[in-house]
């Protein structure tokens, strides 16, 4: 026996089940009034007949609200909302997803799930969408916690051509981890203590103290926290625990990934593919989260994640 062999990875009615005990763990809530108390399930009901079905095909955990009469069933007001693709085939994606340590291409996914290249795609991004954590997300660390912030560079700029020095031809990005903890990452456009400083001021604690390199624009970051740095100019890479090692670990990863799997990514896609190695290191094996328990957490966050367009403007090869 397999994870994929559990029944909601398969079976249809057995999908809706596990996601209903996700989602609404004290019973169904009506997506449209809020109402709990007067939920009923509609059962036998079956879609319009087409040609493909033409005795249609069965309406899995649909039910009716009696304060607002309107039907529904767990997938609206989610990523899966009108989706043609069977809910136990996201389960599997969402897995895959999850339990990939470098990502998996909407081209593996296509072949995998046997659906077409551009529900892939889209399926792809639904669920980066449903492993974001939003803005409202605590600050990270606190007293007697490190985190580490470094940026670096990926990708290329559509209006520019690469120079002679220098990244301003690629996508910055921002990243701050803390050590035995979650990582949190920013698409910036351009790195400065004006757009850096800011961003660490809101997500991170005050009491936590901040390790960085020696660029002059972490320089400002003394005012407001505990602030060392390494001095890589001097050839210096940690004294103790001062050291930028966790951040550079997770900027390798990311790199394998986005360069060996995705191999290009639109800057327009940027924060969601940065959204999903958050997600992936920020619930890892080493913080005890196995892949079911992160699938499961990815599937949790995918309630009012709905995304409304219908066909990608842009692949990754």
């Amino acid at each position: 026996m397999s994870i994929l062999s559990q029944p909601h990875f398969h079976d249809e009615a057995a999908a809706f089940k596990e996601l209903e005990d996700i989602l609404w763990p004290n019973g169904p809530v009506c997506p449209h009034c809020g109402g709990k108390e007067r939920i009923y399930a509609l059962k036998g009901v079956r879609s319009k007949p087409t040609k493909a079905n033409p005795k249609g095909v069965e309406r899995h955990g649909l039910k009716k609200c009696g304060h607002c009469r309107k039907q529904f069933t767990v997938r609206v007001g989610t990523i899966f909302e009108d989706s043609h693709t069977p809910l136990h085939k996201w389960f599997q994606a969402i897995h895959l997803l999850c339990s990939s340590k470098k990502g998996i291409s909407s081209h593996q996914l296509h072949r995998v799930l046997e659906v077409q290249y551009n529900t892939a795609w889209f399926m792809s991004h639904r669920i980066r969408e449903a492993m974001r954590s939003g803005a409202l997300a605590p600050p990270m660390g606190g007293s007697g916690q490190i985190v580490e912030v470094d940026e670096t560079f990926i990708g290329r700029k559509k209006a520019r051509k690469r120079g002679h020095r220098g990244f301003h031809h690629k996508h910055a990005v921002l990243t701050l981890v803390t050590r035995g903890g979650e990582a949190r990452s920013f698409h910036i456009d351009r790195v400065s203590g004006r757009t850096i400083i800011p961003i660490v001021r809101r997500n991170i604690d005050k009491e936590a103290k901040i390790v960085t390199d020696d660029a002059k624009f972490y320089g400002g970051l003394a005012i407001s926290f505990d602030h060392e740095s390494v001095r890589h100019k001097d050839g210096e890479y940690g004294r103790g625990d001062i050291h930028s090692n966790t951040v550079e670990s997770y900027f390798a990863l990311f790199k394998r990934g986005m360069k060996g799997v995705y191999q290009h990514c639109s800057e327009k896609h940027l924060h969601r593919y940065l959204a999903e190695f958050d997600f992936r290191y920020s619930n890892g094996s080493a913080l005890g989260v196995e892949d079911v328990a992160r699938a499961q957490k990815a599937v949790s966050g995918a309630k009012g994640k709905r995304l409304t367009y219908r066909q990608p403007s842009e692949f990754e090869a």
